[in-house]
């Protein structure tokens, strides 16, 4: 005999998706969808500013490190460690990243733009990167120029627990500030003390 059939009347137990079920299905794998694209977006832009929050840090340390090293090795005395206002050598303000001068300290006075040097022109600090063959020094390597960055030196003096000022101690914040890419202002600040004692 041939296939069975159905009595008329009986409908068998299979069943297909309704058009809402089907719509609702689609929603929610849009949003699980545009979840996903969101995240990446995020990561490439985190990605992109990577490299600029690490010169920010860099330049930060590079600074507090010089005075630190200036005060050791007896190059400028505790009390030149404090901003022009307050009788000191460095600038108050954000100031542009440019070279340390003769004193080796940057955010002084004797701060001049950067010479000329390879693929970087004069001006603000530069940095060289490797060009599409991934090898620093060859000749397509393209220039980094850190004109967006600024760098600001605060020197505030300690309070002791009675108010009074403590004559032995400083408080050195360095703040380095830039725009992103996309024009999102940022910064890195480092905080440290510095004392009168080696």
């Amino acid at each position: 005999m041939g296939a069975a059939m159905m009595p008329a009347g009986t409908r068998g137990t299979e069943r297909g998706f309704t058009i809402i079920e089907v719509m609702i299905a689609i929603v929610i794998l849009s949003i699980g969808i545009l979840t996903v694209v969101a995240g990446f977006a995020t990561a490439m832009a985190s990605t992109q500013n990577a490299q600029q929050n690490l010169i920010a840090r860099q330049k930060a340390l590079e600074a507090l490190e010089s005075i630190f090293t200036a005060r050791n090795t007896q190059q400028i005395t505790f009390s030149q460690i404090a901003n022009l206002g307050a009788g000191g050598i460095f600038a108050g303000g954000a100031q542009p990243l440019w070279s340390a001068g003769n004193d080796g300290l940057v955010n002084t006075a004797d701060d001049l733009p950067f010479a000329a040097q390879g693929v970087c022109p004069a001006g603000s600090e530069c940095i060289t990167l490797p060009g599409p063959d991934g090898i620093l020094g060859t000749a397509d390597d393209s220039p980094m120029s850190l004109g967006n960055f600024t760098r600001q030196i605060q020197i505030n003096q300690v309070l002791q627990a009675d108010g009074s000022v403590n004559p032995n101690l400083k408080q050195v914040i360095v703040t380095v500030s830039y725009t992103t890419t996309s024009n999102i202002p940022r910064s890195y600040s480092v905080t440290a003390l510095i004392s009168a004692y080696r």
